[in-house]
């Protein structure tokens, strides 16, 4: 008697769990490029990072700086979101490509989609480590990590969109 209810109620729950992913897909699908500008999170802005943030890949700066000009989890977590919107907007540019322009190499996708989760990773590890043990060492080298890769996948984005979509490049530099 019970394992055909347990067996209902997995089929259920992932019945609801495939619809709600089938609709947030659909919904992103159907995103404006000002609604995606809009979930660019603006209390916290990534230029401190670097000197020439969106055009060069890299930081220059030690782990303790990149630590202080992040905020904390506080910079860590918009990291966190950025990415995903980052991602957003690479698929966005992909799908409103101008018609009769190259199409964006399939490579650069995958390296920005790698490059979001790896920036998820480590801002997760970072996060969990704070919460253990403050800002410790491997807090701040994580930290650096995220920062570092989310530097790089900022300066493709802005060479991705100024091949392919120049036109929305501006409003991306100054949301970023």
């Amino acid at each position: 008697m019970l394992l055909p209810l347990l067996q209902i109620a997995i089929v259920s729950a992932l019945l609801v769990y495939f619809g709600k992913w089938r609709g947030n897909m659909r919904r992103r699908n159907t995103q404006s490029w000002d609604s995606l500008l809009c979930q660019l999170r603006s209390d916290w802005s990534a230029r401190d990072l670097s000197e020439q943030f969106l055009w060069k890949e890299g930081l220059t700066a030690t782990t303790d700086d990149i630590w202080q000009r992040l905020d904390g989890p506080r910079g860590l977590w918009a990291i966190y979101q950025n990415a995903r919107v980052l991602l957003e907007m690479a698929d966005y540019a992909n799908r409103n490509m101008i018609p009769g322009s190259n199409p964006i190499d399939p490579m650069v996708l995958e390296t920005l989609r790698s490059d979001a989760m790896q920036i998820r990773l480590c801002v997760l590890m970072a996060l969990a480590q704070y919460a253990l043990s403050q800002a410790t060492e491997g807090v701040k080298v994580n930290a650096f990590r995220a920062a570092n890769i989310y530097s790089g996948m900022a300066a493709r984005m802005t060479a991705l969109l100024q091949d392919h979509a120049a036109v929305v490049l501006p409003d991306f530099v100054a949301a970023m």
